[in-house]
């Protein structure tokens, strides 16, 4: 059964049927010219969101497919699952997570973020606690010498799963708003002498995104 959730085929089935029902949404789109055009000159870009909500990126993210962007993912079947996912969706997986492979992995974002432009992570993923942003996003936007851009999505009429995170999944039809915050420069955010006061700083922006 494991073999047959991580399959060519279930994973191409798991994308397109997740694509048709994010088509449902009333989608709508607030800042993102900004950014883009920040990557567009040549600078460089990390988007953040939290992991609760990453579902309802699944339809947008796939316009971002032109600038080949990279995203951490854990090694575990979970995460080939969403690689599988990302990379229909025009992104390139880096494999790795706190708990697994996740020095190697930083670095590899690093490296990925500096050649390409784009890169996204999830703050208090795979594991949780939800709504603790982990250090390592600060270090491998400082690395990449990129811009960090949070990214807040809202569900007029949601589900939330009993799960760590309350995985958040709109209801068919739902109005959907995904809302790029400003740009952020990791070396002017929060107590600049620290990796620690710049991530709790990042945690007080991202923090009246959760759904609690």
């Amino acid at each position: 059964m494991k073999n047959f959730l991580t399959s060519r085929f279930f994973i191409r089935f798991l994308y397109h049927f997740a694509r048709i029902y994010a088509f449902t949404f009333k989608l709508s789109v607030e800042n993102e010219e900004a950014w883009k055009a920040h990557v567009e000159r040549g600078g460089h870009v990390l988007l953040c969101t939290w992991h609760q909500q990453f579902f309802l990126f699944i339809r947008h993210f796939k316009t971002l497919a032109r600038f080949a962007p990279g995203l951490m993912i854990s090694k575990s079947k979970d995460g080939d699952l969403i690689a599988g996912v990302a990379k229909l969706s025009g992104w390139h997986p880096v494999r790795g997570s706190s708990s697994t492979g996740g020095r190697l992995a930083m670095n590899d974002m690093v490296e990925y973020v500096r050649k390409n432009g784009l890169g996204a992570h999830i703050l208090d993923g795979p594991r949780g606690p939800a709504g603790i942003v982990k250090k390592g996003v600060i270090a491998i936007a400082a690395g990449a010498d990129a811009m960090i851009v949070p990214v807040y999505a809202i569900a007029e009429n949601a589900w939330f799963f009993k799960s760590w995170d309350r995985f958040m999944l709109p209801k068919p039809f739902s109005k959907v708003i995904i809302r790029y915050g400003d740009m952020i420069r990791p070396d002017r955010i929060g107590d600049q002498s620290s990796f620690e006061g710049r991530r709790k700083t990042l945690e007080t922006i991202m923090a009246p995104a959760l759904y609690r």
